[in-house]
């Protein structure tokens, strides 16, 4: 067991290392393109989440509040 500890603390630590790169200067723009953010369009993501909670009669999990009535 001890060897086994051994052998992934020798793998996860150089895993781990390596996972934090940093982004060179002519990457960020890419980075920056809004299909790149967590959410791309946050007006049809509100819709959608307005939606699904008047027809589900229920709100939260997703950060959305209300009676869940669908006359908010």
């Amino acid at each position: 067991m001890r060897i086994f500890l051994q052998l992934l603390v020798a793998v996860a630590i150089p895993a781990l290392l390596s996972a934090c790169t940093p982004v060179a200067a002519w990457e960020r723009g890419t980075l920056a393109k809004p299909e790149m953010a967590l959410d791309a369009d946050p007006l049809d993501s509100a819709l959608d989440n307005h939606v699904y909670f008047s027809k589900e009669a229920s709100s939260g999990g997703n950060s959305a509040s209300g009676g869940g009535c669908g006359c908010n």
